[in-house]
């Protein structure tokens, strides 16, 4: 069993030993370091060669969005999880697009945060449920926003997908659009699908100054999983 090397970094002191705390009894994850904040984090990472990064969003000292581009642009190999109690809806889509592989909400279960965790290692992007209803929302709101006269010349969407839109354009979750169409949550994520296929096969939109391929927008709208659920 190849063991996961955990580089952490939280600046919370009481909460970074209750993390080693739970996970220090996990043969299969090998902490390699524990620290306060971001400022050797590169240093780090080249000595001590972590594959999964743990990081506190909200570090004082360090920005860390730019320690995860930062990471993801001279360790590529790295994956980085993400630790925030309550995070910014528009921090969530700006840390996807740097690259973090997972997030985990510091209210979360054990077993969500060991899920999370080694997921992340076996090469799985992460989100927890109420983050990537938000993020298929960007999504779809980016997309409309960046060429909506070309999204209705070249897009056919159903009438109920266009609602399903609109709806997610408002910032709703999939819950709240299934009790506004009085379908179920399992439906909408279904339109949300043909929605991202859509999109993905027959515009090639810019979507967040980014040029996603039919691979990789699949990939957010397909890849993606969750924990929790």
């Amino acid at each position: 069993m190849n063991k996961i090397r955990l580089l952490l970094i939280e600046e919370n002191r009481l909460l970074r030993d209750g993390i080693l705390a739970i996970l220090k009894p996990h043969k299969d994850i090998n902490i390699v370091a524990a620290s306060g904040d971001g400022k050797n984090t590169f240093l780090k990472i080249e000595a001590l060669k972590p594959n999964v990064v743990l990081l506190d969003l909200g570090l004082r000292n360090q920005n860390s969005l730019h320690v995860v581009e930062l990471v993801k642009k001279d360790f590529p190999k790295a994956k980085i999880i993400v630790m925030d109690l309550s995070p910014v809806q528009a921090d969530v889509f700006q840390y996807v697009k740097a690259g973090t592989n997972g997030f985990i909400l510091k209210d979360a279960s054990f077993n969500d945060f060991l899920v999370t965790i080694r997921s992340v290692a076996e090469g799985e992007n992460v989100l927890p449920p109420p983050l990537i209803d938000f993020l298929f929302s960007q999504i779809v709101d980016h997309a409309v926003r960046v060429d909506k006269s070309k999204l209705k010349e070249t897009v056919k969407m159903t009438t109920r997908e266009r609602e399903v839109i609109d709806l997610l354009s408002e910032g709703m979750s999939n819950k709240e659009i299934g009790q506004k169409m009085l379908v179920s949550a399992y439906t909408v994520k279904s339109h949300i699908h043909n929605i991202m296929e859509k999109l993905a096969l027959h515009t090639r939109l810019e979507i967040a100054n980014y040029s996603y391929t039919d691979d990789s927008l699949k990939k957010i709208a397909n890849s993606v999983s969750m924990v929790g659920n």
